[in-house]
């Protein structure tokens, strides 16, 4: 069974679920669209009781490119803008980070930003040994309000993630599995998804309740660590939303210059 939403696929083999990512034009940049689309589908295989366990996928040549720059200046110029995203922002990180299922990610290419908090947010990351894993928001003027201070130091501990959030710099595969990024790498982007659809179906074909169980346990303390951060961050996110550094800062990157920041 398969049925697509313009920015989302879904299809059901079996007890196993795959969501796919399918923006590749925009190298599946998440846009308010591309938000709720998420939400819904996560949420919605939540009551289907055949599901025992999710892939997250994507096309073309990078896994997300994170958030779309056009999107990002509307919000900048736009309070009304800004409020639609922080409502979406949450409801997308926990229909992720608190599925009940098991979900594995499918890391075929690149992850940036909100992309990699994503994947992040989910139970296993199979990755090629080409990908990059990064989170730039400080880059383009933002803080990393809508996740990224939640889940990099659950995975690589605080000094880590503060080293990499503060400077958006690139992670190769080999380095992100080194540090807990990513659990399993494989050679090439054609063996992503076969090997994360295998570890699905291994975690699909033991005790659901058993499994559901040990994910809600383990997951205790990210709840916590959400209630402490997220909203937090969230807001930060939105105050440097408004700022002038933004505008200079995705206006250099598409001019290929220096930019030249204010603080304000």
């Amino acid at each position: 069974m398969s049925h697509g939403e313009s920015g989302v696929l879904i299809s059901i083999d079996g007890s196993v679920a795959q969501i796919t990512l399918n923006r590749p034009d925009s190298y599946n940049a998440i846009t308010h669209e591309l938000h709720a689309e998420l939400t819904s589908a996560f949420r919605g295989l939540e009551e289907k009781q055949e599901v025992r366990a999710i892939v997250f996928a994507s096309t073309g040549k990078v896994f997300s490119a994170g958030g779309d720059f056009d999107l990002i200046l509307r919000q900048q110029a736009n309070p009304v803008e800004r409020a639609r995203a922080a409502c979406l922002a949450r409801p997308l990180f926990m229909a992720v980070a608190d599925s009940r299922l098991p979900v594995v990610t499918a890391l075929h290419g690149d992850s940036v930003g909100l992309g990699a908090t994503l994947a992040l947010c989910t139970d296993a990351i199979v990755a090629a040994r080409t990908v990059r894993i990064s989170d730039p928001h400080v880059v383009i003027g933002l803080a990393a309000g809508d996740g990224g201070c939640v889940v990099w130091p659950q995975s690589v501990g605080l000094l880590r993630a503060k080293r990499y959030l503060l400077t958006g710099d690139r992670i190769a595969a080999e380095d992100a599995f080194a540090m807990g990024l990513v659990t399993d790498l494989v050679d090439t982007p054609g063996e992503v998804l076969p090997a994360a659809r295998a570890m699905a179906q291994r975690m699909a074909a033991l005790p659901p309740l058993a499994v559901q169980a040990t994910k809600r346990t383990l997951n205790q303390g990210l709840r916590h660590r959400i209630e402490e951060v997220f909203d937090v961050g969230l807001t930060l996110e939105m105050e440097t939303m408004a700022t002038e550094d933004i505008v200079e800062a995705i206006s250099a990157f598409k001019q290929k210059r220096k930019p030249s920041y204010r603080g304000r």
